[in-house]
């Protein structure tokens, strides 16, 4: 863990009043998992004051959770530049930004019950099938007015329809502040989700097929990450939108071209390295992969991401204010089509 710097132990102290930057750092003077916390938050605004591109994955059922507005204010805010997220997190996105709520429920509840009554469980987040249903049927419609004819990267499919909820958003969401601030967003399983079940109900009832360039998004990340100054990651949970990132720090290969990693690394997980898995994988074992550099910055925070995000963020909403006023916005340049590769391209962000 290169994200550490050593020092005595300071016994944290209780006092009245304290900022969440106040209370993390002195948590960075601890030990174990505060230490780790305290020393995510220095390394982020480290990336926030170096020429980076962040890149954020997004997993686990942190949108109905309550997490959006968090990622919101990450977007709103640019403390990140680039956003992959599982699909499922982008659904409950358009739930909620349609005004439908989650609510709170008991983890022991009768399943089968709340089956009957047609309501869904997430441990112990509710939500009820007609309601979700709405949601879906938006999705469904939004994707019926495409073009055909193109085949959409899934940065495309939903920059597109982030301005499509804009004008009937009752709350703010994750894909309407993307597409406002030009935030990129990936979902490289798009269709293990509602989003895919709602293109795939379009389709059976009109016979209108739209088309996904998957191998357009791969493209186009292994590209932003070839063309940044450096790249930095943030991930929150493991999965798909982990690796997606990963392999783009080592993917310039495919433009004939070597860079050394990401520069910077945070991640957020209650998964282990030993069963194997990659949301367990540590950042050590990424850089036998290239996919890290190797004298990268990097920290894994092994607690729930619905409590260690929070913290994170509004420290940072305290501490990294200077930094992220002041901060240069990287070009994103996607256009892997458009031929040079070999230095950072003027910005092409979305209008």
């Amino acid at each position: 863990m290169q994200g550490h710097q050593p020092g005595n132990i300071n016994p944290f102290p209780v006092t009245e009043g304290g900022s969440a930057a106040e209370i993390v750092g002195r948590m960075a003077n601890t030990a174990f998992q505060a230490r780790n916390l305290g020393q995510a938050v220095r390394v982020w605004e480290e990336m926030l004051r170096d020429d980076c591109t962040i890149f954020l994955g997004l997993a686990g059922a942190m949108v109905p959770a309550g997490m959006r507005p968090l990622v919101v204010y990450l977007i709103e805010h640019r403390l990140i530049d680039v956003l992959v997220s599982t699909g499922a997190n982008l659904y409950h996105d358009v739930f909620e930004t349609l005004g439908f709520p989650h609510s709170q429920g008991d983890p022991d509840e009768d399943d089968v019950r709340l089956a009957r009554l047609r309501v869904v469980r997430f441990f112990d987040v509710l939500a009820p099938e007609h309601e979700f249903a709405i949601g879906e049927r938006f999705c469904t419609d939004f994707s019926l007015t495409l073009d055909e004819d193109h085949s959409f990267t899934t940065r495309e499919y939903f920059h597109l329809m982030g301005k499509a909820l804009a004008p009937v958003a009752k709350e703010e969401g994750i894909l309407t502040a993307a597409a406002k601030h030009g935030v990129p967003v990936y979902c490289p399983a798009l269709g293990d989700s509602v989003h895919g079940l709602a293109i795939a109900e379009g389709r059976l009832r009109t016979g209108r097929r739209v088309a996904f360039d998957i191998i357009g998004d791969l493209l186009e990340m292994a590209h932003l990450s070839l063309t940044a100054n450096k790249s930095a990651v943030v991930y929150i949970g493991g999965g798909t939108p982990k690796n997606y990132i990963q392999q783009s720090g080592v993917a310039s290969y495919l433009f004939g071209r070597e860079r050394p990693g990401h520069s910077y690394g945070i991640q957020v997980t209650t998964d282990q390295p030993q069963w194997g898995g990659l949301s367990g994988c540590t950042f050590e074992e990424a850089q036998s992969w290239r996919k890290i550099a190797p004298d990268a910055r990097s920290v894994t925070v092994y607690a729930e991401a619905t409590i260690a995000l929070p913290l994170i963020v509004s420290a940072l909403a305290d501490s990294a204010r200077e930094a992220s006023a002041s901060r240069q916005l990287p070009a994103l340049d996607w256009q892997w089509e458009a031929g040079d590769s070999s230095s950072p391209a003027a910005d092409r962000r979305p209008e």
